[in-house]
């Protein structure tokens, strides 16, 4: 028996119509949610940029002397805002005096520390050595390791500066507390909002050209982070 090639032709047509009308269906739906979806976080982040601006451009006695946590979050809301919208990140490397990043980072979690029973030093073995980075995003690399101190260490949390092998270290330093429950992936008790911190820190390091290293012993933990030092 001959199979009639135009009845063949049209059995596929008539299956596979109502299939990519469904597709079609599918992905006008989509974009239409991702629409929506783009527009309430554009609403958010107009809510948010007024007053982060406005206390920004505000008198602070201690403007100037690092990375400021209102531009720190402007930053982190452009960067969301790229996200959302597309564009690039900003990121602008200039020769920094690391000891001021230190002293800086210290200065904006001694209070949160102090909530918590813990206090925040600075020692520094680098004289007025200067790293070649962008200071807003090692400021940001920094907190986000100081933070997972707070809330995993324990005693107190040292950040120290050294020089190896021509690359300058910062590190933060606390004592080992006992291992925490892991929660692993899927489950429902697991927060989405933490456990970003080490991931961003790293790539946030990376792009000033440098690395995150972590080494931990019996009684100390410590996160590296290792930066170029920028050229006399």
């Amino acid at each position: 028996m001959i199979a009639d090639p135009v009845g063949s032709a049209l059995g596929v047509a008539g299956v596979a119509w109502p299939v990519a009308l469904t597709m079609a269906v599918v992905v006008v739906r989509d974009r239409r949610r991702d629409a929506t979806r783009r527009r309430r976080l554009n609403e958010r982040l107009h809510e948010l940029r007024r007053p982060l601006q406005a206390l920004a451009l505000a008198p602070r006695p201690d403007a100037g002397r690092g990375p400021d946590p209102l531009e720190m979050a402007l930053v982190a809301l452009s960067d969301m805002d790229n996200e959302v919208n597309g564009g690039g990140s900003q990121f602008r490397k200039r020769p920094v005096e690391a000891r001021m990043l230190a002293l800086a980072a210290a200065e904006r979690w001694r209070g949160r520390a102090a909530r918590s029973g813990r206090r925040i030093e600075v020692r520094w073995h680098c004289g007025d050595e200067l790293a070649d980075v962008d200071p807003m995003r090692v400021a940001q690399a920094l907190d986000n390791l100081i933070a997972n101190s707070i809330e995993h260490g324990a005693g107190s949390i040292t950040i120290e500066g050294v020089l190896r092998s021509g690359w300058l270290e910062l590190a933060v330093r606390d004592s080992v507390t006992c291992e925490r429950p892991r929660v692993r992936k899927g489950d429902p008790s697991r927060d989405p909002r933490h456990g970003h911190g080490l991931r961003l820190t790293e790539a946030l390091v990376r792009r000033n050209g440098g690395d995150l290293r972590l080494r931990i012993g019996r009684h100390h933990r410590v996160a590296a982070l290792t930066l170029p030092i920028a050229p006399r």
